[in-house]
């Protein structure tokens, strides 16, 4: 078989495993996944497509092409749970795919790198959790990739075709995200004097390309942003052109995380990279590369935005993930450059991490703390910390032949912890992330016309699981009293965490199931009320 056939066939085949273990394993997590498909569930049922809406109000948050997404597959295969957590799985599977062929116009004599860095990249423990997570920031990260591509191919080749492609990244990535995907482009497109030296390269002619990728995408978000802002309302209209910019810019500021935050989680978030000895050896190699276009080209494109995201209080891990592309072409680059295999001992660091989790999973359950930890805790299988613990051992004594086998080795192992663990955690975990049963629940007593309040801020996420037809209301434990003077036989759904005191009623709930750390169950007046 042709190796890059045998290479194509090996990704797909992890992918899919990753989808069925995902799919057989948890259902839509509160309160992210649960949230955004609720919004699409709400489009769904108002026949309005221009406005997202929650708990019957706009939606501001985030832009459409989501939720867009979810409901063409709705209308292709009928409303069901899987196609919503498909649509990251593909944007994953294209970003993977897109990042060899951007390997391939960086450096075209050499193909193993091409396919090293899609398995780098494909590896990291980030990136297989987000394929799995029903976010946005697999579309990024893709409509980054589309944006560096067309910006290597104006470079490279004459005309308006590279353009039109970061054009449309642009515009597909505002309407994916909003404005975060002008700083994972822009400032590669204009360091491209620095990264991209050619005597005979007309850089204002460059400039005016980018200014013009640039109103093509803008154009490209405003025909939705402009319709929907006339439809949702002047309050709308602020959110989504200056909500979603400035106001957000300004409160990020506030320094919620500190500077360090993501150099602290960075060999976490790219495990098992940053932990095998191989990778440094080979990113060393690089300070030899320092004039290569390509790698000039990975740090324009890393760099600042790494930089500037570490800056901004306001962080969360996937932010990243749209400069992991760039990681995962520099190390695949700087391997390839090794004249040896890195031995046995620079698997030390991935083999200890490896066996110290699979040790942990065996250990919490005799460590529970009922006070702070989950009650599901204590029923993690033992069979995960074992198969960790073998996993570990077989990768610091298995023998690889060259760099490309050592690469699918270190890849393999990742692989694995993401598969063992979403049976041993996340499986194990059940009802407390699985919101199926008391969304049904709630349908039946919206369906009895049985008045239903929310404790505390809520996020729509029952909507979907439930499908329910309308949004619960929101009241606050000093208003119980009170909402249940206004509605007579109500009920509210009220959440208990570790720690917390029981409900100050008889306690009895109608229904009651795991929920998180805590749980969650629809309580009665006589069951959260003491008695008057």
């Amino acid at each position: 078989m042709n190796i890059n056939l045998r290479h194509i066939l090996s990704i797909l085949f992890i992918w899919l495993a990753l989808i069925a273990v995902s799919l057989s394993s948890r259902y839509y997590i509160p309160i992210d996944e649960t949230r955004y498909v609720t919004v699409a569930w709400n489009m769904w049922l108002r026949g309005d497509f221009l406005v997202p809406f929650l708990n019957d109000h706009p939606y501001s948050d985030k832009p459409p092409l989501l939720f867009w997404l979810m409901d063409i597959g709705w209308a292709v295969f009928g409303v069901n749970d899987w196609w919503p957590r498909l649509v990251p799985f593909f944007f994953s599977l294209m970003s993977v795919f897109m990042t060899s062929y951007i390997a391939r116009l960086l450096w075209p004599s050499s193909h193993t790198v091409a396919r090293m860095a899609a398995v780098i990249l494909f590896g990291s423990l980030l990136w297989m959790v987000y394929s799995t997570a029903t976010m946005f920031d697999m579309m990024v990260a893709f409509f980054t990739l589309l944006g560096m591509a067309g910006l290597l191919l104006a470079w490279q080749r004459p005309g308006p075709m590279g353009w039109l492609l970061a054009g449309a990244a642009i515009g597909l990535g505002l309407l994916a995200k909003g404005p975060t995907i002008l700083l994972q482009i822009l400032p590669v497109a204009v360091l491209a004097p620095w990264w991209g030296r050619r005597p005979d390269m007309d850089w204002r002619r460059w400039y005016v390309g980018m200014l013009g990728a640039v109103v093509m995408g803008a154009a490209i978000a405003l025909l939705w942003a402009i319709p929907a802002g006339l439809h949702g309302g002047e309050t709308y209209q602020h959110a989504i052109f200056w909500g979603q910019t400035a106001d957000r810019m300004v409160n990020s500021f506030a320094h919620q995380r500190p500077f360090w935050w993501y150099t602290l989680f960075l060999p976490i978030l790219l495990f098992p990279w940053l932990l095998w000895g191989g990778i440094w050896r080979g990113l060393v190699k690089l300070q030899s590369s320092r004039e290569d276009t390509g790698v000039r080209f990975c740090l324009a494109w890393a760099v600042p935005v790494f930089i500037a995201f570490s800056f901004i209080s306001g962080k969360q891990v996937h932010y990243l993930l749209p400069i992991f592309p760039a990681f995962a072409l520099l190390a695949a680059y700087g391997l390839g450059k090794l004249q040896t295999v890195p031995g046995r001992a620079a698997r030390a660091g991935v083999a200890v991490a490896v066996m110290l989790t699979g040790l942990a999973l065996l250990l919490v359950p005799h460590w529970h703390n009922p006070e702070k930890m989950a009650a599901w805790m204590l029923h993690i299988p033992a069979w995960a910390g074992v198969a960790l613990l073998l996993c570990g051992g077989i990768f610091l004594i298995w023998k690889s032949a060259d760099m490309e086998q050592e690469v699918w080795l270190s890849a393999s192992v990742g692989i694995a912890m993401v598969l063992i663990l979403h049976f041993a955690v996340i499986h194990t975990a059940g009802l407390a992330y699985d919101i199926r049963p008391i969304s049904a629940k709630i349908k039946t007593l919206q369906e009895a016309g049985v008045p239903l309040a929310n404790d505390g801020q809520y996020h729509g996420q029952f909507q979907f699981a439930g499908r329910l037809q309308q949004a619960v209301e929101v009241t606050y434990s000093g208003q119980f009293s009170a909402w249940f003077d206004a509605h007579p036989g109500g009920r509210i759904i009220f959440y208990i965490r570790p720690g917390d005191k029981a409900p100050l009623g008889n306690g009895h709930a109608d229904f009651i199931q795991p929920y998180l750390d805590g749980t969650v169950g629809i309580y009665s007046r006589e069951a959260l009320l003491p008695p008057s």
